[in-house]
């Protein structure tokens, strides 16, 4: 296969909340790109995005899936995100790779809570985007309602490129409002056909209006455009299709299209966009990497003859063996290259490269700078870490991860499942840098801690189906922070002979609590950070996190707290490494227990929809679930419900509101934030 021309590729994901559409657009794109020649239904399980049984089972998508498509001789690398927040890791580790996204809004339900979070995930990793609204054809379907949303939510210029042609069941295509040309799809190929002709005389005015506000918008990004606009004179179709493509490049505006994914409309004009509105590698910016060595920082633009500089952004287990999705930004590889992992230090060898089509292979020989391929061989790789050559050592910046916030008690079943269980588990942790495991001191437990309860249902499905491992589980637990109610000042010396050595150290800490949600602090005295040797400094600095990371009196992580280093006072000959560590780790405990530890609770938003009805009952069982009411939209005949819960009470909530609204309620829930847990919590831990 040739490669393709670097401004000839896209690399993009499709981004949105649960059931706005996502998997059922990513499969038509596959259908009409002519990649796959059956079109894949979510509900019937035969998508070929969601290849899971899982994901078949359920009807949702679990993991990130990559493919590769061509369209108007462009090559598009596409990745089908999921929409449950339990998954968001999925979402995140795929916009930190990707040059641009779709965003997909459903008309009905306009910008849900997850839609928020992923949006928030491209805006911080500047990703441009355009939008969909899907679902023309459902009842209650608002495109006006849906724009003001993205506006209003999301503070974000969604401009509207096309208008419906009919609305819920009397949907049929789309105004192009550009090119002022109406669009219809075949309904005896499945929609492949698509015929234009002249707008219909009821729409002419509207499409009007609608060519002059986006032509508006495109004079803030082009000169030559707001002159002619200005003076009432018809700009050329390219140059405002370029001056709105610069808009969205520079993530100030979003170009938004309309369709029925589900109904077969819409796909191809959404295609185009993707090819005129979101950029190739070569116009997304230098990538900055810096030197392990020196701290420089460089630059690097998408260049095949370039340092070589990857990040491995997800890794798999493939029938026991890893599989390595990377990104290059910079350079090129080919099968049987010696890589440094600079991450974690250490050398691999990559066997094999692939382009990936969902769990399907296509085995490549070479990839460059601005390619999304798999390889396997890399043994040691794990999610954010940078691959380059041995002789020019790079390092990039890694993934924010989430916290996982629900965590469950795990036991094998049999003798054989007890062997085979840890070598499984860690196999998963290969995966999911928000699944973690940990074997409780007490109890002897291996507790399992992730996302929310979904996440580990299937981590424990897997277990099974993968593996062949059969566990019994207790019940979700929720997990907590540490943090702390007053100041304390602590001074600790650490004198001890070990192994015939003798090992001092000696610190001074202030801790201090800090306001809600702004996480573990860790300071230096301006003259113990001059007196102090950097490498120290990193000692006495990661031990403390470490002792942060194991809690005060309940184990959970310390949070909202500030460590400030007043003295590390290093005397030559005397100060040791394990004494300074040790006295830095017993001063935090021993100052961290007399400084009124307490529990906080994760507390999520959650997003309910019932029908007005219904709405008071399940209104007042809120209030009984310490919930707070933020806000309520009506939608016609359904309303919407805005609050924070704490996680401890959700749990089995879906049978409630199921039994509540006759089965026509459902929620959604995403964390928000830890706060102060209640008097019977503290009581149960015994603080």
């Amino acid at each position: 296969m040739k490669a393709p021309e670097l401004s000839r590729i896209r690399n993009l994901g499709i981004i949105s909340h649960i059931d706005a559409g996502k998997t059922t657009v990513s499969e038509r794109i596959l259908f009409y790109t002519g990649e796959t020649h059956k079109l894949g239904e979510v509900h019937e399980g035969t998508a070929v995005m969601d290849w899971m049984p899982q994901e078949q089972e359920r009807g949702i998508t679990i993991t990130a899936t990559s493919t590769a498509c061509r369209w108007r001789d462009h090559w598009l690398n596409l990745i089908d995100t999921p929409g449950h927040i339990d998954f968001t890791i999925e979402v995140e580790r795929s916009l930190r790779v990707l040059d641009g996204a779709v965003a997909i809004f459903s008309a009905v339900e306009g910008v849900q809570p997850q839609s928020e979070s992923v949006w928030r995930q491209a805006d911080r990793y500047r990703v441009p985007r355009i939008c969909l609204i899907n679902k023309l054809d459902r009842v209650g379907a608002d495109v006006d309602a849906v724009v003001r949303q993205i506006g209003d939510k999301l503070a974000a210029r969604a401009i509207l490129l096309q208008l419906p042609w009919g609305v819920e069941g009397a949907f049929r295509g789309v105004i192009d409002v550009l090119a002022q040309e109406a669009l219809s799809f075949s309904e005896d190929d499945q929609g492949a056909e698509v015929t234009r002709r002249p707008i219909p005389d009821e729409l002419a005015a509207a499409a009007r209006a609608a060519r002059d506000r986006a032509i508006e918008a495109a004079a803030d990004f082009d000169d030559e455009v707001m002159a002619d606009f200005v003076e009432g004179r018809a700009p050329s179709l390219e140059r405002v299709r370029t001056a709105l493509r610069r808009g969205t490049l520079a993530c100030r505006l979003y170009p938004t299209f309309l369709g029925s994914a589900l109904r077969n409309k819409g796909i191809q004009p959404l295609l185009d966009g993707v090819i005129e509105y979101l950029p190739s590698p070569l116009e997304t910016p230098p990538v900055e990497a810096r030197e392990p060595d020196t701290e420089n920082r460089i630059e690097l633009p998408c260049d095949p003859l370039g340092p070589l500089c990857a990040l491995a952004f997800k890794v798999l287990s493939d029938e026991g063996r890893k599989l390595t999705y990377l990104r290059l930004y910079s350079g090129r590889i080919v099968s049987g290259d010696v890589l440094l992992n600079s991450t974690r230090g250490g050398e691999d060898r990559l066997a094999r490269l692939f382009l990936m089509h969902a769990h399907k292979r296509e085995r490549i020989d070479e990839a460059r700078a601005g390619d999304i391929v798999a390889a396997t061989g890399l043994k040691d790789v794990l999610t954010g870490d940078t691959l380059c050559r041995p002789e020019r050592p790079l390092l990039l910046a890694g993934l924010t991860l989430p916290e996982p916030v629900v965590s469950v008690a795990v036991e094998a079943r049999a003798v054989d499942d007890r062997e085979r269980l840890i070598p499984a588990l860690e196999k998963l942790q290969w995966e999911d840098p928000t699944f973690r495991v940990r074997e409780d001191a007490e109890t002897g437990q291996t507790i399992l801690t992730g996302m929310g309860e979904l996440h580990l249902e299937v981590v424990v499905d897997r277990l099974a189906r993968d593996f062949g491992v059969e566990v019994k589980t207790g019940r979700p637990q929720v997990v907590f922070r540490e943090t702390l109610t007053r100041s304390r000042r602590h001074h600790e010396i650490f004198d001890r002979e070990i192994d015939g050595r003798r090992h001092q150290g000696e610190v001074l800490l202030l801790l201090e609590p800090l306001a809600r949600n702004s996480g573990l602090e860790i300071a230096f005295a301006p003259g113990v950070a001059e007196a102090l040797p950097a490498p120290w400094r990193t000692l006495v600095e990661d031990s403390l996190r470490q002792a942060c990371r194991g809690g005060v009196r309940t184990g959970y992580p310390l949070t909202d707290v500030r460590i400030l280093v007043e003295e590390a006072p290093l005397v030559a000959g005397h100060t040791t490494e394990l004494g300074l560590r040790a006295a830095a780790q017993r001063g935090f405990s021993r100052a961290a227990r007399e400084a009124a530890p307490t529990l906080l609770e994760p507390v999520m938003a959650l997003e309910l929809t019932a029908p007005a009805d219904y709405t008071g009952k399940v209104l007042g069982a809120l209030p009984q679930k310490r919930g707070q009411v933020e806000g309520m939209l009506s939608r016609g005949d359904t309303d919407v419900i805005r609050a924070k819960v704490p996680l401890v009470e959700m749990f089995g909530y879906m049978t409630e509101l199921r039994s509540a609204t006759k089965g026509r309620g459902s929620y959604s829930l995403e964390f928000s934030h830890f706060d102060q847990a209640p008097a019977e919590t503290l009581r149960r831990f015994g603080l």
